[in-house]
């Protein structure tokens, strides 16, 4: 089995926590988790894919075990800044992106920030379309009073929200380890955590206007696209794989009958994919 080591990295008064695993000499999978759970997301997938590839995985700041100092501005260009810090500590010139979820606009504007440093997308429910956006995400256009929508958002911190998130819509919900939630749960619990929480839901709303660049440079960049996509998300729906295949015609689109945490179901199949995706394009 593929060892996974725990590291950190000091970048200013940010200490970003990572796993690592595979041979420091292949090429690089940079793996970007969502909310509201960690790197401990990818840890299946990366003992899978460990014997071909690099996969370093960090905590977003707020996240998991990455520290932040006292007032650290939680918006999505913030989190962008810090993992292109990260890249850059860690000497990454050249590496493909996996994103999901909260990890898909923090990887986009890094992209879109560093566009010679990226070789190929795979998205995992990570979304970059207005019709991607489903039943379960808010009205980002009626969101203009901060106190009312914070108070509203509250309720996605609870646990039983959080235990929905990996449980809605999959095929037996009695397959998924409890111990991921309940995890998540545990770092939401900490000092200043839902805070962040609160102040990235409330930053969510500026996602959508940035689409268009996300998607202006793939359609300039035409960088290999991988879609694997949990087909009974309610948060981001099937439609948001297809619209890939707007900007970059030769995009693959695969969706599995699970839902948003799709790797909790089919990390095996998802992994083959990746890695075959991975070797057709280095």
């Amino acid at each position: 089995m593929a060892t996974i080591r725990h590291r950190s990295v000091k970048l200013g008064d940010v200490e970003v926590f990572y796993r690592e695993a595979g041979d420091p000499e292949a090429p690089v999978l940079l793996l970007l988790h969502g909310f509201p759970t960690s790197s401990h997301q990818f840890v299946r997938l990366m003992r899978r894919l460990a014997g071909r590839w690099r996969l370093i995985a960090p905590d977003l700041p707020g996240f998991g075990q990455t520290v932040t100092p006292e007032g650290f501005t939680f918006t999505f260009d913030r989190l962008a800044e810090v993992v292109g810090e990260f890249v850059d500590a860690l000497e990454l010139r050249r590496y493909a992106l996996y994103v999901f979820d909260f990890g898909a606009p923090t990887g986009l504007r890094l992209a879109v920030s560093r566009p010679s440093e990226i070789t190929a997308l795979i998205t995992q429910n990570g979304n970059a379309y207005v019709e991607g956006l489903g039943p379960a995400m808010p009205d980002f256009a009626s969101l203009t009073d901060e106190t009312e929508a914070r108070r509203g958002f509250e309720e996605i911190l609870e646990p039983e929200q959080v235990e929905w998130q990996y449980t809605e819509g999959a095929r037996d919900p009695e397959t998924i380890d409890p111990t991921n939630y309940l995890l998540d749960q545990y770092f939401l619990g900490l000092p200043g955590r839902s805070e962040a929480m609160l102040d990235l839901l409330w930053d969510y709303r500026n996602n959508p206007p940035v689409y268009p660049k996300f998607q202006a440079w793939l359609r300039e960049a035409q960088v290999p696209v991988l879609a694997v996509w949990g087909r009974n998300d309610k948060f981001f729906v099937p439609a948001g794989a297809e619209a890939f295949r707007n900007d970059v015609p030769s995009a693959e689109v695969h969706f599995f009958d699970t839902g948003h945490f799709a790797l909790e179901e089919d990390v095996e199949p998802i992994g083959e994919l990746i890695d075959r995706f991975l070797a057709a394009h280095h």
